[in-house]
């Protein structure tokens, strides 16, 4: 497989709909490039208080004759909520949007899925942009328009499917993006590969090396590659009716973990890694999969540093409750995306909550 650093455009086939993500070194001072997207005289930038001082005043030089201003949440999980919401609908009110206003996100995946359903709900649907600035927005949540906030009960139970006109991934923030975050993101990447991408599965393991030094061209290529798995699943199942559920393998588990923990003792990615693990272990039970496929996920997962077990304050039954609650599951069954090995993912429907039980006891510590 070839890599290279030049910037490379993936479109999201959705007929009149249809997008590109342009992923690459210095995109987000290509004004001409992003700027097109924009119809309208108004724009909102929804940020965080830690992206913001970093790339906002690029952004503003981009939005040069515009009408604009932007919106700063703080940093993480626990600020994707229905009160944030509000206030950025306050901050397009006083910016006197109108319905051709744009709303642009820039920062991770809370940033993105808060100002995209912040631009589903005014006027009942604006445009919106996505510039991602963390590796887990890139290859995955700024991609097919997925939106929504959390609650209480649970991770994004409120939200609505609503594409964005362009994605920017400029993979120069990566630079910035702390340790940990980076290596979240990666498993996301893991992930596309785990669901329906064996020869991709092998590259990662030949380059786990390469993609923890953050190596450019090997960077762009994993990007580029889980970016194009996803569009491929998107455009074929928009709103997640049948193919599209795949892109969960280890969600109901991770979710579970994240929510578990009150969104502050695992970041995303890592629930996603741990929650892989947990699904493999599961498929292995039921006879899906062999151990060999268990075993190098758990090594590939270790290669670049993610977590792969439960956090020890955490306990099978709630964790069990909370998987109950999610938004894949059919008539009080649980329906969960596991697998039949490296790249075979699947859809199982009635899962015997006791073998669920006995794998999260298992890994419960």
């Amino acid at each position: 497989m070839t890599t290279h650093t030049q910037p490379r455009t993936i479109d999201v086939a959705l007929g009149e709909r249809s997008y590109p993500v342009w992923i690459g070194p210095g995109l987000l001072n290509d004004h001409a490039r992003w700027r097109a997207a924009l119809r309208g005289r108004h724009a909102l930038v929804i940020s965080n208080t830690t992206v913001a001082p970093l790339y906002l005043e690029r952004i503003a030089e981009g939005l040069d004759g515009l009408s604009w201003s932007s919106f700063l949440i703080d940093d993480g999980e626990a600020h994707k909520t229905f009160a944030n919401v509000g206030l950025a609908l306050d901050a397009l009110a006083k910016l006197g949007a109108t319905r051709d206003a744009c709303v642009i996100a820039l920062g991770g995946g809370v940033v993105g899925d808060l100002a995209g359903f912040s631009a589903a709900c005014w006027m009942r649907g604006i445009d919106f942009i996505q510039m991602p600035t963390t590796l887990l927005s890139m290859v995955d949540s700024s991609v097919g328009g997925k939106t929504g906030v959390n609650l209480p009960a649970g991770k994004n139970l409120v939200g609505a499917f609503h594409q964005p006109r362009a994605v920017i991934a400029d993979t120069d923030t990566l630079t910035t993006l702390p340790e940990r975050e980076y290596r979240a993101g990666l498993a996301e990447v893991i992930k596309g590969a785990a669901i329906g991408d064996a020869d991709f599965f092998a590259w990662l393991e030949a380059n786990a090396d390469a993609l923890n030094a953050r190596e450019a061209g090997p960077l762009i290529e994993a990007i580029a590659r889980k970016v194009q798995y996803k569009a491929g699943v998107v455009a074929r199942d928009e709103t997640e009716q049948g193919e599209r559920a795949l892109l969960n393998l280890g969600h109901t588990f991770g979710h579970a973990l994240e929510t578990a923990g009150k969104y502050k003792v695992l970041l995303h990615g890592e629930g996603v890694a741990v929650g892989m693990l947990l699904a493999a272990q599961l498929s292995e039970r039921l006879g899906m999969s062999e151990s060999a496929d268990t075993t190098r996920l758990h090594r590939l997962l270790d290669a670049v540093g993610l977590p792969t077990t439960i956090p020890p304050s955490m306990e099978p039954e709630p964790l069990l409750a909370l998987m109950r609650l999610d938004k894949k599951n059919l008539a009080g069954t649980l329906r969960l995306i596991l697998w039949r090995g490296i790249g075979q993912a699947d859809i199982v429907s009635g899962v015997d909550e006791a073998d669920v039980l006995a794998v999260l006891r298992d890994n419960c510590r």
